[in-house]
Formats: C-alpha cells, sequence, structure tokens
C-alpha cells in the first residue's frame, strides 16, 4: 500500500469565493469538484476546500486530512494492527471508496482509494 497524495483540509463557506486565490497560488485549477453529502468539494493542489453550510461541513469535520491511497483494504488492515480503528465505515463516491478512520492516539484521517482514472489523470 501506498500514500499516493495527501491533502489538507480546507472549510469555506462559499466554493466560488475561495477558489480564485488558491487558483493563483497554486497556479492551476482544481484537478476535481464535486459535491457529496451536501457539500462541494474542490482538489486544488494540496488542498482540499469542503463547502457548505456549517451544519452539513459538520458531519465531515473530525477528520484533519485526507489521504490517498493505493489500497483501502490494506489500511484497514494495518490501522487494526496498529490499534486503531474504522469510524464510518467504507463507502463509495464518484471518486471511488472512502472511509473514516481513528488512528492510536487519537488521529482522525479520511482514507481515498480513487479509480484508475482519476490516479492516471491527477498523479500521472
Amino acid at each position: 500500500m501506498a500514500i499516493l497524495k495527501t491533502y489538507a483540509r480546507l472549510w469555506v463557506d462559499d466554493l466560488d469565493r475561495a477558489l480564485p486565490l488558491l487558483t493563483e497560488l497554486v497556479g492551476a485549477a482544481p484537478d476535481l469538484r464535486f459535491g457529496f453529502g451536501g457539500v462541494e468539494l474542490a482538489a486544488v493542489g494540496d488542498f482540499l476546500v469542503i463547502a457548505g453550510p456549517a451544519e452539513q461541513r459538520a458531519r465531515y469535520a473530525d477528520a484533519s486530512a485526507t489521504v490517498v491511497v493505493s489500497d483501502l483494504d490494506e489500511v484497514v488492515t494495518r490501522l487494526a494492527a496498529h490499534g486503531g480503528r474504522v469510524t464510518v465505515p467504507v463507502a463509495a463516491s464518484e471518486t471511488g471508496r472512502f472511509l473514516y478512520a481513528e488512528h492510536a492516539g487519537g488521529a482522525q484521517v479520511e482514507y481515498v482509494e480513487w479509480v484508475p482514472e482519476l490516479v492516471r489523470r491527477i498523479l500521472g
């Protein structure tokens, strides 16, 4: 299992207002932009921007980062071996599969396994 990309999460009220500065700072347009579970998301550079009403964003706020991995099932195995646990079971989204986990020690992380097309398009 490999970590393919890690995103810092940015919480905003309005995605359209937040993206121009990030696009300029990063020097690139967003790689992804989509809606999911009452929020809008955009990936630009190493930022995952999550927008929407505060009550909707709160459902995803426990995780401090989004980590894209090559094998989500291996993450589950390694978590268990090191005293961590899955807090939100594996589910599907338009980008692939994801889960939320708590590491031993308390870190909360979202892990994502992208569909192969995204890996090729975004990571090469």
